[in-house]
């Protein structure tokens, strides 16, 4: 158990640790911000299909009669 107290001490201490959080807080941000796009635009985008397909439904010619 010291070992490891020692070693997450030693990162602690060292700036190379520093700047590796800096960078997954940075990297889970940006993720966040893409997951959080995505999820906007496919709202829209199902929006917008759903609109297109109702009224490509509601505008078809009525189907040949056939004798």
């Amino acid at each position: 158990m010291k070992a490891f107290v020692a070693k997450v001490s030693a990162f602690a201490r060292e700036e190379d640790g520093v700047a590796l959080t800096e960078y997954l807080i940075l990297l889970g941000l940006l993720v966040g911000g893409v997951v959080l796009a995505v999820n906007t635009a496919g709202a829209n985008l199902d929006a917008a299909w759903d609109s297109w397909a109702t009224w490509f439904t509601d505008n078809l010619p009525p189907p040949p009669i056939v004798p």
